[in-house]
């Protein structure tokens, strides 16, 4: 019984982020620093940024890669370090 509902919760999981994908038809899902440079252009047409970045990446793609990359090392070392407690944690009471 457990090894189905992970089946069906990975699944629904799946249908939950390709299904906006495929009803939204010509959307642009884009980040907040777009929104963000497009309310400061419409605010300030003859604002300058103070910095540039180092690094530009070469696409849209890319960013996102890498800020999935981001999100998914972030999220391992939390679930290790969560992990790492709880261990402690069972190993202390028996």
């Amino acid at each position: 019984m457990k090894r189905w509902t992970n089946w069906v919760l990975l699944l629904l999981v799946a249908v939950l982020a390709v299904v906006p994908l495929v009803l939204v038809k010509d959307s642009e899902f884009a980040g907040a620093d777009g929104a963000a440079e497009e309310a400061i252009t419409e605010m300030a047409p003859d604002y300058e940024p103070w910095f540039q970045p180092l690094l530009e990446p070469p696409g849209g793609e890319t960013e996102s890669l890498l800020f999935a990359l981001q999100a998914a090392l972030g999220a391992g070392v939390i679930g290790y370090a969560i992990g790492v407690y709880r261990g402690r944690l069972q190993n202390g009471k028996e």
